[in-house]
């Protein structure tokens, strides 16, 4: 019988492309913790620290997709995997590739079906933390697509966050993660918003923020909200969008008068005002997903 060694990290292969803030943070977390790591970057010199510290530097990604272990990719979207990665299409072969870029689902499900197509396993990363949460547990990222390669590599993963895994559709991961940005961009510039109207009315920003963070229970808001759309029914006894439509012209008028851009709070007006024509007047403000959501 064969002597066998066990694996290491010391010993385990993993290779990186991209070396943008991301990318150097999840190198960074994989020198820490023992792992022989390659990696490429299109400009040469991010590789150079990485270097000195014992990271093997790829003078193509054809090289460094025959280094060895799972290729992790920190590319700003999927189409830029395509352009790193044309003309090194057969060395992807036997390979599992972990794209961690931002891009839509339907993106994601392409880019497995191209590397399905060139012979690689293939998983979606949505990686919920900035740059400096990597190596941090409890940050987290979604995945999605080949199961047994999330599995076989989950340890190699959770060196940069926890992980949670979605599902087999390669998109999945994208979802939630797009979801969460959606909420998370949507409420900050209705932050800055705020903030705005705060300034220019004589608040300043450390007076009016402490107010902001304790006059909104959002989780609270986003529970009862979220039940309420789950049943699907939206009698107006709490809220009604008659009365919530009226706030909205108060703050889209209280913005005019301030002297602060008006194109935010008119959006949202204006999706209240659909469902006032709608005939939503005496139901829930929840009753609006009917107009967002064809599956309502």
């Amino acid at each position: 019988m064969a002597n066998t060694k066990p694996t290491t990290p010391a010993t385990t292969p993993v290779t990186l492309i991209g070396l943008g803030p991301m990318g150097q943070a999840m190198a960074d977390a994989f020198l820490k913790a023992g792992y022989d790591l390659t990696v490429w970057n299109r400009t040469r010199s991010k590789a150079d620290a990485l270097a000195e510290r014992g990271a093997h530097v790829a003078a193509s990604p054809a090289e460094a997709l025959r280094a060895g272990g799972p290729v992790l990719l920190s590319l700003t979207e999927h189409a830029a995997m395509y352009s790193v990665l044309e003309g090194a299409e057969a060395d992807l072969d036997g390979r599992t590739v972990v794209n961690l870029g931002s891009d839509t689902p339907a993106a994601s499900r392409e880019a497995a079906a191209w590397a399905g197509r060139h012979g690689a396993r293939y998983l979606t990363g949505g990686v919920m933390s900035p740059a400096p949460g990597i190596g941090d547990p409890s940050m987290s990222t979604y995945y999605s697509g080949d199961r047994a390669a999330f599995e076989e590599n989950r340890a190699l993963l959770e060196v940069l966050t926890s992980t949670d895994f979605r599902g087999e559709d390669p998109g999945l991961a994208q979802v939630y993660y797009q979801i969460q940005l959606d909420l998370f961009w949507t409420t900050m510039t209705g932050f800055l918003h705020a903030l705005a109207v705060a300034r220019a009315e004589g608040i300043p920003v450390e007076t009016i923020t402490p107010y902001i963070i304790e006059g909104n229970d959002m989780a609270g808001f986003f529970e009862t909200t979220a039940a309420v759309v789950a049943e699907g029914r939206f009698p107006g006894d709490e809220d009604r969008l008659a009365m919530g439509t009226a706030s909205m012209e108060h703050v889209v008028q209280a913005t005019r008068d301030a002297g602060v851009d008006t194109a935010l709070p008119e959006a949202v007006l204006a999706v209240f005002r659909r469902g006032i024509d709608a005939g939503f007047g005496e139901s829930a403000f929840a009753r609006l997903i009917t107009l967002m959501d064809k599956k309502a």
